[in-house]
C-alpha cells in the first residue's frame, strides 16, 4: 500500500474475520464436545442395556433347568422366556441345541462359531461367550451366547448397534452443518457489527485526511454517542479548535507585529539616510541623531525580543517547580530599584514567604512581575510615590495566589481597563511613550499558563492596580 493511501474496509474486515473466527472456534468446540458427550451416552447406554439382558439371561437359566424348547418362538401368548428377552430391548434371539446346531434361527440368523458351540456343550448353566462385534450381512451386532448347562444347548442374544452408529453419523453431519451455518451467520453478523463500530472511525478518518489534505481547520467533526469513539471525536474536535485558535493568534501576531515594526523601521531608515549628510549637521543635531538612532535600536531590539518570547512560548519549556511568589517579588523589586532609582516596596499577605509558595515556572513568573513593575515605572517616570508590589497567599485569596502592582501614575481610563492586556494595545495617552505594547499581554499569557487571570483597576486616590492570579496546583496549562 502506498504511503498516504487508505483501506476503509481493512479494520472492518479484521473485526469481521476475528468475530467469525472466534465464533467458529467456540461453535466447533461446543459442537465437538456436545457430539462426543451424546455419542458416549448413547453407546454406554446401549452397552449397559445389553449387559443387563445378558445378566438377566444368566440368572434365568441358573434359577431353573431350561431347554431349547423353552426359547423356541412358538408360544402364541408371547409370555415365554424368549419373549421376556425380546420385549424390553427388541433383542435378536437365536436358540442352539446340543452340539451348537441351530434349533430356532434368529431374524436375521446369527453366526455360530466354534466358541459358541463349545459354550452350547458346556455343563455349567450360565456359561457365556461374548463377541463385542460381529457382522451379519451389512449390519453389526453385539453377540452373547449363554449355555443352558448339561450340554443341552444355549441361547444367543444379539444387539444391533450399526443403526445407532448410523444415527450418530447423521447427528455428526447435522452438527457439522449447524456449525457451518453458525459460522456463516457469525461472519455476517460480525461484518454488520464491525461496520457499525468502525463506521464512525471511518468518517473520523475521512475528516482527518481532509484536514491534512486541505489544511482547513474549520471542518465539522462528526461526534455521536458516549463511547471511546465519541471521546476520540470530541478530543479531535477540541484539538482542531485549539489549532484554529493558534493559527488565528499567529496570524494576528504577524499582522500586529508587522504594523508595530513599521514605525521604528521607518524612523531608522529616515535617520540612516541622514547619516550620509551627518557632516552637514550642527553638533547638536549630530548628537540628537545618534541618540535617536540608539533609542530606536533599543526599542526595536526590545520589540523583537518580546515577539520572540511571545511567539515561541519559552515559558512553557520550563519545568514546573515550587516557587515562592514573595521571593520573586523581592528579586524584581531589587532589580527595578537599581535600574530606575525608584522606591519599590514588597508586601506579603500574610507576612510569611511560605504562604506564597505555588507550583509554577520561575522565569515566566519573574518576567510577568517585572513587566508589571516596568509598566508602572514607565507611566509615572518622575513620580516620587513608591511602586508597591503586594503578594497575597492562596489561603488569603480564595484559593488562588495573587500578585498586584500599585502605582500613583495617571491611572487607566475606564474604557481601557478591559483592553490593556491586548497585544500592541496602547491607550491614546500612552502612544507617545516608549515600549512595545507587549508587556501586559505577556502577563496575560503567563497568568493563563498558570491557571490564573490578569486584572486591572483604577486605584483610589489616583494611579492603577494591575496584577494577576496563579491557579491551584494541577491547573497549569501544558
Amino acid at each position: 500500500m502506498l504511503p498516504g493511501s487508505r483501506s476503509p474496509s481493512s479494520l472492518r474486515t479484521t473485526f469481521a474475520v476475528s468475530f467469525a473466527a472466534v465464533a467458529a472456534a467456540v461453535t466447533v468446540l461446543i459442537g465437538f464436545l456436545s457430539y462426543d458427550a451424546a455419542a458416549r451416552l448413547v453407546r454406554v447406554d446401549q452397552q449397559a442395556v445389553f449387559d443387563e439382558v445378558v445378566h438377566d439371561l444368566r440368572e434365568q437359566v441358573g434359577r431353573r433347568t431350561l431347554t431349547p424348547d423353552d426359547f423356541i418362538s412358538r408360544d402364541r401368548d408371547h409370555d415365554g422366556p424368549r419373549d421376556d428377552l425380546i420385549r424390553p430391548t427388541r433383542t435378536n434371539v437365536q436358540v442352539l441345541g446340543s452340539g451348537g446346531r441351530i434349533v430356532d434361527k434368529g431374524s436375521p440368523p446369527l453366526p455360530v462359531g466354534a466358541d459358541d458351540r463349545r459354550t452350547a456343550e458346556a455343563r455349567k448353566a450360565g456359561t457365556r461367550n461374548v463377541h463385542d462385534e460381529v457382522e451379519v450381512g451389512e449390519d453389526r451386532y453385539r453377540l452373547a451366547t449363554v449355555a443352558f448347562g448339561g450340554g443341552r444347548g444355549a441361547v444367543q442374544v444379539a444387539q444391533e448397534f450399526s443403526d445407532t452408529e448410523d444415527l450418530l453419523r447423521e447427528l455428526q453431519k447435522r452438527t457439522v452443518a449447524l456449525v457451518a451455518a453458525i459460522v456463516v451467520a457469525a461472519g455476517l453478523f460480525g461484518w454488520w457489527l464491525a461496520r457499525r463500530i468502525t463506521g464512525r472511525l471511518v468518517r473520523l478518518t475521512d475528516v482527518a485526511e481532509g484536514v491534512a489534505r486541505t489544511g482547513r481547520l474549520d471542518t465539522q467533526v462528526p461526534v455521536a454517542g458516549r463511547d471511546e469513539v465519541a471521546r476520540l471525536g470530541r478530543a479531535f474536535d477540541r484539538m482542531l479548535g485549539r489549532l484554529a485558535r493558534s493559527v488565528e493568534d499567529q496570524r494576528r501576531l504577524v499582522q500586529d507585529a508587522g504594523h508595530e515594526l513599521r514605525t521604528p523601521l521607518t524612523s531608522l531608515r529616515t535617520n540612516i539616510s541622514l547619516l550620509r549628510r551627518i557632516e552637514e549637521l550642527p553638533p547638536g543635531g549630530r548628537e540628537e541623531l545618534i541618540a535617536d538612532l540608539a533609542e530606536e535600536s533599543r526599542e526595536l531590539t526590545d520589540l523583537v525580543n518580546e515577539l520572540v518570547d511571545l511567539a515561541a512560548g519559552q515559558q512553557d519549556d520550563e519545568p514546573v517547580v515550587e516557587v515562592a511568589l514573595g521571593e520573586v517579588a523581592e528579586d524584581v523589586a531589587g532589580a527595578a530599584r537599581r535600574r530606575t532609582g525608584r522606591v519599590v516596596t514588597v508586601q506579603v499577605v500574610p507576612d510569611d514567604m511560605a504562604s506564597t509558595v505555588v507550583e509554577g515556572r520561575p522565569a515566566a513568573l519573574q518576567r510577568a512581575v517585572s513587566n508589571l513593575v516596568e509598566n508602572a515605572a514607565k507611566f509615572d517616570p518622575g513620580g516620587t510615590a513608591p511602586i508597591e508590589i503586594v503578594v497575597t497567599g492562596a489561603a488569603e485569596a480564595a484559593g488562588n495566589a495573587r500578585v498586584e502592582v500599585r502605582d500613583r501614575g495617571p491611572g487607566i481610563a475606564e474604557a481601557d481597563l478591559t483592553r490593556v492586556f491586548d497585544r500592541f494595545y496602547r491607550a491614546p495617552d500612552a502612544r507617545g511613550l516608549p515600549g512595545s505594547g507587549l508587556g501586559l499581554s505577556i502577563v496575560r499569557e503567563v497568568a493563563a499558563s498558570h491557571g490564573g487571570t490578569p486584572f486591572a483597576r483604577r486605584r483610589a486616590g489616583g494611579g492603577a492596580v494591575i496584577g494577576f492570579t496563579v491557579g491551584k496546583p494541577g491547573q497549569l496549562a501544558v
